[in-house]
């Protein structure tokens, strides 16, 4: 039954690679423990005391309780395909209760150190140079994900519109605006990268193959710790920088919403903590009574 619901998260709800693997891993781990302690690998199997004594073992283990969520919320959508299919007929995971967490606001580096950055890897000459300042400006221009970036194809920007199509989570599709940055770039990446390429994704190695979630990852950090200090060096830093960056300077929260590729407002909402955040700062060194 698990292989039947990677397969229907995979062929029919067309989720993220990544939401697969984790979803994949979250499984196999409750299968691993029903059989070490109930004589059972068969999750659909499984009571609502065996669930609820693998999330108190997790959280003996110390594990963060993120992470906790994360498998809860896998085997919550994993008992509900069961039902849905009619394997089984009562909800095991209805009487879990997700952990509660400490909310953390989106880290991303002020507009200083986005000029900065994109100031120490101006005018490239060869070919890595050209490849990775389009990353950067693809990733923070357009506030993509990183597998939205590996999934763009070179038939998939319009230099004439001056914008990318670009395909999000589950397949849906949306169109957004290229930078005048960005506009100039690609003519000469693609130009750099010739057509006669095994491959028609825009993101390659140095070696003309396709690149990988890590190279990218790789990359990123590298570029980024030249200019912030910030724990995490990450394609969805430069994420999140664009949207705190858009809102900062009163783009409508609807649009941002738009531009993300995010399904409802809430997802979206988070970045006007940064905004309220840096209000109060300004308050507090300014205002006399702070």
């Amino acid at each position: 039954m698990i292989k039947k619901f990677i397969d229907f998260l995979t062929f029919e709800k067309r989720s993220s690679a990544h939401t697969i693997k984790a979803y994949q891993t979250d499984l196999e781990q409750l299968r691993v423990y029903l059989a070490a302690h109930y004589e059972t690998d068969q999750p659909e199997e499984a009571q609502s005391g065996m669930l609820r004594s693998w999330i108190v073992a997790l959280m003996e283990q110390g594990i963060n309780p993120t992470s906790i969520n994360r498998k809860i919320a896998s085997i919550r959508s994993f008992y509900a395909f069961l039902r849905k299919k009619k394997v089984i007929l009562k909800d095991p995971s209805s009487i879990l209760v997700t952990l509660k967490t400490r909310k953390k606001l989106p880290e991303f580096i002020e507009e200083k150190g986005i000029a900065q950055l994109f100031e120490e890897i101006e005018n490239p000459e060869d070919f890595a140079g050209i490849r990775d300042q389009a990353v950067l400006e693809l990733l923070y221009g357009t506030g993509i994900r990183l597998s939205e970036l590996l999934s763009i194809r070179t038939s998939d920007i319009n230099l004439y519109s001056h914008t990318l199509r670009v395909l999000g989570k589950r397949g849906k599709e949306r169109i957004v605006p290229l930078t005048g940055p960005l506009s100039e770039l690609l003519p000469k990446y693609l130009s750099m990268r010739a057509p006669s390429e095994p491959t028609d994704q825009l993101i390659i190695t140095d070696s003309g193959k396709p690149a990988y979630p890590m190279y990218v990852q790789r990359l990123v950090k590298k570029h980024l710790r030249l200019v912030t200090t910030l724990g995490q060096k990450s394609p969805h830093t430069l994420r999140h920088s664009y949207a705190t960056h858009l809102l900062n300077r009163g783009a409508d929260l609807n649009a941002i919403k738009e531009l993300l590729g995010h399904t409802n407002l809430a997802a979206t909402q988070i970045y006007t903590h940064n905004t309220i955040e840096k209000l109060k700062k300004s308050h507090q060194d300014a205002h006399p009574k702070s």
